[in-house]
């Protein structure tokens, strides 16, 4: 036999021997069943062991954090509104309004109510707004107390409420009914400022808003209501809370305090559970009255039942937040009242603990506030400044689970509770259990199965990895590995391909953006310019023959901006800027650099031009139709001296860290000298840009100059 033969039977052997022990396959397989079943029986012992108190904990976590944001967000609208108030009374308009109709108010105290006029109030609260008011009420009211006592009250109330004969009619109309038609001075002011508080109940979202003035008249009201022409001091709503904190607002005699009300039952508003708040209105040195504006009780169940999605913000099938007051009723409405209300009365009469008459009440007005009583344990900790969570009795007799806290609101003692049914917060924990117990024999299963289809395919990716690898290496940028498996190696294929993918687009990024940064560099200098600076040029400088200057600088503008907000200064410059580039590009001139009050511009620079001269000069009287159309439309008077030479100039780089292009020479030292020589706005030229252009322009002597130690006459172009 040959020394080959030898040496090709020896290198056979050797592979034959290494052949004859696992493979990797095998040993995968092994490792992946010893490991996936060792883990799973750990794991699943582990998890059946703790599983179900950590359930129990995520439950009562997320309830937690449920209430936490309902507490910040009830907290945030409260303060929005409180802010509104403040915002809304002391402006302008409402001072201006408030003044008016408290005069206007005052003048009708004049007018005398006739006997005829007196029996119609009393034939429209008798027939009218008190039959309607016991009916949504549930209880009897008498007739002669809703008159107001004074007669500028009962004027307006025969002006403008007895016109509201339909309370389930529209009252847009209402609120846009300021004039009575009566030609008084009340009817004028309504008519002329009530559109402000038209304004306020369609975009600040408020129920009603109320203009008291300081003896504690309603001397106008958005909607005209019964409560219009009231007084809270001496009228029948005297001992309500509103009209005691309209008092303690207006003790204070400051425009800067604040008054706000929990819910109480208002009569003007169908007896329907009403939020004011308080605000003065006047300035610093003096008040004039108080607005009153009417929180929608939409606006608190909006937030606590988060427009109505309970289940999509993690409170299930039953879960809810409320509010209950110190009175133990709630202030917001009930999750079960609004999915259904039949149910929810029929409950709470057979276990709820709550009146009869009380449960059916709610059912007929389908709200809670002021109506359902929450007597449990949560709120009794809650009430005493303490937060937690309990699971027990909830406000209609079934087990909850419960998370408390008070609420820090200004006037307002209220907490907050979250709660949900016992067995749906805690219904993943006996899921887990039997999840846990089946999953871990289909796992023992599954990963048998598993291991071996594993293993077989496991080896396959790799190779296409390996070889995709070597083709990039190469620079091969556009090689893209065949997407099969969905595991962890389609993951790596898919993330070699975007690899390969990015750094192509990373390298057509970096070509387009060194096109881009060229394109910039040519912007901020000639190209002459930049060439040299690519090239490490630290010192360039340019001579140039026969270059006109202009310099051109606003007067008066400093005074407009000492009047201006830093944005609207810079709203101006930039709309002078655009006007000055825009004609500088229409007469062919070059901008060398823009100061914030001035403008530096060249002709024949860059660009070679006979007329440099002639296009430098209509530059400038561009410039100042420019200041004039910009006068025109903003009512401003500022003005433009310009001045114009031309001669030698150099141009160049100046600075290190911030580079910039600038032009200087004697033609920029008398163009800018020539541009003050009267201090009076308007293009001054020199006496050699004079002598080339006088056949085309009309110019007047302005004065002179020193320049280069002699005297230069300056030209003004007429």
């Amino acid at each position: 036999m040959s020394d080959t033969g030898k040496i090709g039977s020896g290198v056979g052997e050797r592979i034959r021997r290494r052949r004859g022990g696992l493979s990797i396959q095998s040993k995968l397989l092994i490792m992946l069943l010893a490991v996936s079943l060792l883990s799973s029986l750990v794991i699943g012992a582990v998890g059946f062991v703790n599983g179900r108190q950590s359930l129990n904990d995520a439950a009562i976590d997320q309830l937690i954090t449920i209430r936490s944001m309902r507490a910040s967000e009830v907290l945030e609208a409260v303060d929005d509104a409180k802010e509104a108030a403040s915002l809304h009374s002391r402006n302008l308009s409402a001072q201006t309004l408030s003044t008016t109709m408290n005069a206007a108010f005052d003048e009708l105290q004049q007018t005398v109510i006739t006997d005829e006029q007196q029996a119609q109030l009393e034939e429209y609260y008798s027939s009218t707004f008190v039959p309607v008011l016991e009916e949504r009420a549930g209880e009897e009211y008498g007739t002669e107390a809703f008159i107001p006592e004074s007669n500028a009250g009962r004027y307006l109330q025969l002006q403008y409420t007895t016109r509201n004969l339909d309370f389930d009619a529209d009252y847009d109309s209402l609120l846009r009914a300021n004039d009575a038609g009566d030609g008084s001075s009340y009817s004028a002011g309504a008519e002329r400022y009530g559109d402000y508080f038209t304004r306020l109940i369609d975009e600040a979202g408020y129920e009603d808003a109320l203009l008291l003035n300081l003896e504690g008249d309603v001397v106008f009201s958005a909607y005209k209501g019964v409560d219009l022409g009231t007084n809270l001091n001496t009228g029948p709503y005297r001992d309500t809370a509103f009209a005691q904190t309209y008092r303690d607002t207006i003790a204070t005699n400051s425009v800067d305090a604040l008054g706000m009300t929990d819910f109480e039952r208002w009569i003007p508003s169908m007896n329907m559970p009403t939020m004011w708040v308080v605000s003065p209105v006047g300035n610093d040195s003096r008040i004039t009255g108080a607005i009153a504006f009417q929180v929608s009780l939409d606006a608190v169940n909006d937030v606590m039942t988060g427009d109505e999605g309970w289940k999509s913000q993690g409170l299930g099938d039953t879960g809810e937040v409320y509010l209950v007051g110190r009175d133990d009723l709630m202030r917001s409405t009930s999750r079960r009242l609004e999915e259904d209300p039949e149910a929810y009365v029929e409950r709470l009469i057979a276990g709820g603990g709550v009146a009869p008459s009380v449960a059916e009440r709610i059912g007929q007005v389908k709200g809670t506030v002021l109506l359902q009583p929450v007597q449990t344990m949560a709120v009794e900790e809650a009430q005493a400044g303490r937060s937690g969570t309990f699971v027990g009795r909830d406000y209609i007799g079934g087990e909850s689970v419960t998370a408390y806290a008070p609420l820090a609101i200004d006037g307002l003692d209220w907490v907050i509770i979250a709660r949900i049914d016992t067995a749906e917060a805690f219904a993943p924990v006996a899921e887990f259990t039997r999840n846990v117990l089946l999953s871990l024999l289909g796992i023992l299963l599954g990963v048998s199965l598993l291991s071996l289809l594993l293993a077989q395919v496991f080896t396959r990716p790799i190779h296409r990895l390996v070889e995709a690898v070597r083709r990039v290496a190469a620079g091969d940028l556009a090689v893209q590995v065949p997407q099969g498996s969905r595991d962890e190696f389609g993951d790596l294929g898919n993330a070699f391909n975007d690899m390969a993918s990015s750094l192509r687009i990373k390298q057509e990024l970096i070509d387009e953006q060194r096109i881009e940064n060229e394109k910039l560099l040519h912007t901020l200098m000639p190209e002459s310019v930049a060439a040299r600076y690519k090239q490490g040029d630290e010192a360039i400088a340019e001579a140039h023959e026969n270059v006109s200057v202009v310099f051109a600088e606003l007067t008066g503008f400093d005074e407009l901006a000492s009047n201006l907000t830093g944005e609207e200064e810079i709203g101006y410059l930039n709309a002078l800027m655009r006007g000055f580039d825009e004609a500088a590009q229409k007469t062919g001139v070059e901008k060398v650099r823009t100061l914030r009050g001035g403008y530096l511009a060249s002709s024949g620079l860059s660009v070679p031009r006979v007329d440099n001269v002639r296009r430098s000069v209509e530059f400038a009287r561009s410039l100042v139709d420019v200041i004039e159309r910009f006068n025109a439309q903003n009512g401003t008077s500022i003005g433009l001296r310009a001045g114009v030479d031309t001669g030698t100039v150099t141009s160049g780089l100046v600075g290190r860290t911030s580079l910039a292009y600038d032009l200087w020479g004697d033609a920029v030292s008398l163009a800018y000298r020539v541009r003050s020589v009267t201090g009076e706005p308007g293009v001054y030229v020199s006496q050699t840009v004079y002598d080339r252009t006088r056949e085309g322009y009309t110019y007047v002597e302005a004065g002179t100059v020193e320049s280069q130690g002699r005297t230069e006459t300056v030209w003004k172009v007429a």
